[in-house]
């Protein structure tokens, strides 16, 4: 059990970082979007691979953090009879949820969805809109995402399955209290601390460097 805790909190960790990008993703789309809408408004003219890159973002961005945000437990679900039932019972429907209806449903997602990814890449496809994007870039976070989907769902199973035989904490509780509009702030800030860091070092180390002598 030890060893599949130990994938578990890898897969937990993989997810972690997928979805510290994601935010980044959603940061650059709405910053294509408000460029886009200016250059409209001020030159009255715009170009479909902007409007395209805009949703391959977004679609990349929750696609991929699919996984992630079932590690913070935050999708959608209706708790009405869940919430009435003690701890374990909770627990078990989240197992028999993963195994019998998650897991089926990602491994269809993929079964059907990469023929259509290599069918694009090997035809290079191109977006039917004039000045499109080709297409398989945009097709490609499906599977990506279903997969780290699926891990994730693995992921909670055995968490799940190891609190049940007493071996493991709460799968239940929270991790961490920030929202992801809180971790893309603290993501920002973390940036320009680093870049400052790097400008103060790069100017004193500039005004170190001894003069050369003609």
């Amino acid at each position: 059990m030890q060893g599949l805790l130990k994938l578990s909190r890898a897969i937990d960790w993989l997810n972690a970082q997928v979805g510290k990008y994601a935010i980044w993703l959603i940061l650059a789309a709405t910053v294509i979007s408000a460029l886009n809408a200016i250059v409209r408004k001020v030159f009255n003219t715009s170009s479909n691979a902007f409007l395209e890159v805009q949703w391959y973002l977004f679609a990349w961005s929750f696609l991929i953090a699919a996984g992630y945000t079932l590690l913070h437990r935050e999708h959608v679900r209706i708790d009405v009879v869940n919430s009435r039932l003690s701890k374990k019972k909770q627990v078990w429907i989240d197992v028999i949820g993963f195994a019998c209806f998650l897991t089926p449903l990602c491994i269809t997602v993929l079964y059907l969805s990469m023929p259509v990814v290599i069918q694009m890449y090997q035809s290079g496809e191109m977006s039917g809109n004039s000045g499109g994007l080709i297409r398989w870039p945009v097709w490609a976070a499906l599977p990506v995402g279903f997969t780290l989907l699926l891990l994730q769902g693995w992921s909670e199973l055995i968490k799940r399955i190891a609190f049940l035989r007493g071996q493991g904490p709460d799968p239940m509780g929270r991790l961490t209290d920030k929202t992801a509009e809180a971790e893309l702030i603290e993501a920002l800030r973390l940036q320009a601390e680093a870049d400052a860091a790097k400008a103060a070092a790069a100017t004193a180390g500039t005004g170190a460097a001894p003069k050369p002598q003609h």
